[in-house]
Order: C-alpha cells, then structure tokens, then sequence
C-alpha cells in the first residue's frame, strides 16, 4: 500500500476515534452533567466515599478532566476539604479505564447498530436527554469502526518507513514513549483514545507489551496535565492543590512503572495471553494501584499540598476574572463549572465588604470604608465578565438542564451585584456620614449592627454553598 495514502488513512481513523470520544463524553454530560455534579457535591464526605463517587462519575461522563474541574470548584470555594477533593480523583483516574475494558472485548461487529439506535434517538425524539442518549451511542458505535480500520491499516505497518521508525524508538526507549503518549494525551484531551491506540498497536504485534505498558504510563501522565492547565491558569495557588495533587500523583506512578516496567511485564504477559486485553488491564490495574498506594496517605500528601501551594492573601487584580476558560465553551458542564467558580469569588468578595462594613463602623476607619466601598467595583466587573461569558455559550449545545444551570448563575451573580450595589450605597454611606459628624452609636445599636451583618456574613457564606452543591441541605 503506498505510504501516503497508509497514513492518511491512519491519521483520518484516528480522527474518528477522537470523535467518537467525544460524543460520548459530551452526550454523557449534556444528559447527566448538573445530576452527577450535585451528586458528587453530597458525596464528598470522607475518603473512601468521594473515591467511589469519582469512580461512578467519571465511568459516566468519561473525562475525568470534567470531574476534576468539578471537585476543584468544590475545593477552591472551600466547600469541601482538599482530602475527600484528591480521593475523587484517584477514583476518577480509575472510572476513566472502564470504558477501555469494555471496548477491550470484540465487540466491533455491533459498532452499526451503536450508530443505527444512535441516530434513531437523535432524530426521531424531541426529548433533549434522548437525543444526548443518541449522541453518545452514535459515538460509541464511531469509537469502534475506528478501532476496526485501525486494526486492519495497522497490519503491513513494516512497509510504512516513518511508523517503522516510530515504533523502533518507541519500543527502545520506554521513556520517549512516556513522552510521545503524554503529549498526544494532553493534544487529544482524552486518555482513553490514546489508551485505544495502544490497545490496536498491541493486538496487531505492532509493540510488545512493555513498550505499550509504557504507552499507557505516557496517556496517564498526559491526562493529569489537563485539569492542571485549563482550571487553574493565572488563578490563586490554592485553587491549584487537586491538580497539582493529581499530577504529582500520576509522576509517581509512572516512575515506579518505568523502574518495574521489564520486571513485571513478563509476568503479566503469563496472565493475559491476549495483548488488546493485556493492555486494558495494566490500564485499570496501574490507577487501582496508585489509588490503593495514595488513599491512606492522603492527609500528609494534602498537607505538603497546602505547604506547596499557600492561598494568596491578596490578588494582584481581584476585578480579573480567572475561571472563565475560553477553551471550557467547547463542554457546556464544564464552562458551567468555571463561571459558578467565578460566582464563588463574587459572593467571598460581598462577605469580604460585609466584614469590612462591620470593621468601618466599629472602628471608625476612613479608609476602610474607602476600600470596603471598592469592593464594589470588583463585583461589578465580576458580574460583567459572567454574564458576557455565559451569553456567548453555544445555545444548541445546552440542553434543560444546562439552560437551568445558567439561569440560575445569572440570578446568583444579579442578587450579590445588588446586594453589594446595597452595601456601598446604604451601609457605607451611613458609616461615612458617622465619620464626617463625628457621631457615634450608642452600645446597644452598635452590637444590634454587628449582629446584623455577621448574620448577614454568615448567609452569604451558606447561599455559595447551596449554590455551589445544588443541594438545600447544605443549609
């Protein structure tokens, strides 16, 4: 077969499975997006619960990038710990492998009806989760047509020069084909197409098992760069800790799977002959490991967190926005995600005037009243730069649920822009007004005051959280 035409036919049924990754990733989310984030909101409650439900969420939305922004967001507004928020991502990291093994299995001559009932529910039903449904088996049913040519392209590679050199280095140097896998990972955003790849690779004889070991080493590296890149960009190093955590957990493990890689690879070829599968199952058991290895150490592993990454005390410009990811738009759960992030940091910003409205009139400071006054301006822009990114979200690519989601940030960001429009012009005006007359309260007003506005602090503090968890009870 001619070169050119073997790897533009390789490079186009990778594409395919690049798609069909993501229809199912966004067809899962566009269904079950907003539930499985509230769920996974009231279930972050200790270890081994949030590894479980990190496990369920992620088998669902299959993108553990998605559940790592999510738990990031939870963690950044400070509603749940950074232990049960780093738990959720070792079960993450093992959710994303599930549907690898099922893809593992020959199963391919059912790719046509995947696609068949696929397209069925996308054009016949007027129900939006339906026709997410549809989308997703659509996907499904591309992920494995894709895995069909791509078994079959990959027979006569040893007449394609420029593979044949590839995979000489990769099969010599485990090292490179950490790196080669990590970047495509991160290219591709999704692990589990890069895992695929391999999975075909293997099956055809293409690399022996230790250069795919070392492939998907490279895919697990790759998918811990993403979260890290796209949720945290520019932001305060604490909102970095689940990231970074998941990074530096994923470096560990490719360490120790490099310095055991020629001494467990023979062993496991003895207990799975079939190389696709072989591969699928270093895949899950690699993430069951790390998970069993970091689960107990996960208090002093987030305390070296908190060393590493200390809250910054003041922004260099509270007013910039910092959770609004241009790229996020592409997945509406997780532009979603970044703008109640956002919102997060409007309601700390209105309980920080409260608290400064409360300081002004007991103490009398002139510039604390100048600069709790500013605060307002900060919330201004904030509200601004959310709305203006939510309104340029693609309309089609929300279904009821999103649509509910917005509406319900938008409302969020309106009542705090106002009640901070409140707290500048009407507690702030009367602590100035005291100031210039040099007037006072008396004892029993001014502790009814401060009452007042710690109660007030404190509702703040409780709306983020029933904003943010979706859940009433967290009142």
């Amino acid at each position: 077969m001619d070169t050119t035409l073997t790897l533009i036919n390789l490079a186009g049924s990778i594409a395919l499975l690049l798609w069909g990754v993501h229809m199912v990733q966004s067809g899962i989310q566009r269904a079950f997006g907003p539930h499985l984030r509230r769920f996974l909101g009231r279930t972050l409650r200790g270890r081994v619960p949030a590894f479980l439900a990190g496990l369920g969420v992620t088998a669902m939305l299959q993108s553990s990038t998605a559940t790592g922004l999510m738990v990031a967001g939870f963690a950044a507004g400070g509603l749940v710990d950074l232990v049960p928020a780093l738990a959720v991502m070792l079960g993450a990291n093992v959710g994303t492998t599930l549907i690898v093994q099922l893809l593992s299995f020959d199963i391919g001559h059912v790719a046509p009806l995947f696609v068949l009932i696929g397209v069925i529910l996308f054009r016949r039903s007027f129900a939006s989760r339906t026709r997410d449904l549809g989308r997703a088996a659509i996907g499904l049913g591309l992920m494995l047509l894709a895995l069909q040519q791509l078994l079959g392209l990959l027979v006569p590679y040893e007449d394609v020069p420029s593979l044949r050199l590839l995979m000489g280095a990769i099969v010599t140097q485990p090292v490179i084909a950490v790196i080669i896998a990590a970047a495509a990972t991160w290219a591709a955003h999704s692990s589990v197409a890069t895992v695929l790849l391999t999975m075909s690779l293997a099956a055809q004889g293409v690399v022996p098992p230790h250069a795919a070991f070392a492939l998907v080493l490279g895919a697990n590296l790759g998918t811990a760069l993403n979260p890290l890149l796209e949720g945290a960009a520019g932001s305060d190093p604490a909102a970095k800790r689940v990231p970074v955590g998941n990074l530096l957990n994923r470096l560990v493990g490719v360490a120790l799977g490099l310095a055991l890689l020629y001494w467990v690879g023979p062993w496991l070829v003895t207990i799975e002959p079939d190389s696709g599968r072989l591969v699928a199952d270093f895949h899950t058991a690699f993430n069951l490991v790390m998970a069993a290895l970091f689960l107990p150490l996960l208090r002093p592993f987030a305390r070296l967190l908190v060393w590493l990454l200390p809250a910054r005390v003041v922004p260099a410009d509270p007013s910039k926005p910092i959770y609004l990811d241009d790229a996020a738009r592409e997945s509406p759960a997780i532009a979603l995600a970044g703008a109640s992030r956002e919102a997060l940091r409007m309601a700390d910003v209105l309980e920080a005037m409260l608290r400064g409205a409360l300081d002004a009139i007991d103490q009398g400071d002139r510039r604390g009243v100048a600069a709790t006054k500013g605060l307002d301006d900060v919330l201004d822009h904030l509200n601004r730069a959310i709305k203006v990114y939510l309104t340029e979200l693609d309309p089609d690519s929300l279904d009821d649920d999103d649509n509910r989601r917005l509406t319900e940030i938008l409302a969020f960001v309106t009542n705090l822009e106002h009640a901070g429009d409140i707290v500048e012009s009407n507690l702030m005006a009367l602590a100035a007004k005291r100031l210039k007359r040099g007037l006072a309260f008396s004892v029993e007003g001014q502790a009814e005051i401060r009452a007042m506005l710690e109660r007030l602090a404190g509702n703040v503090h409780t709306a983020a959280a029933v904003f943010m968890t979706d859940d009433p009870r967290a009142a």
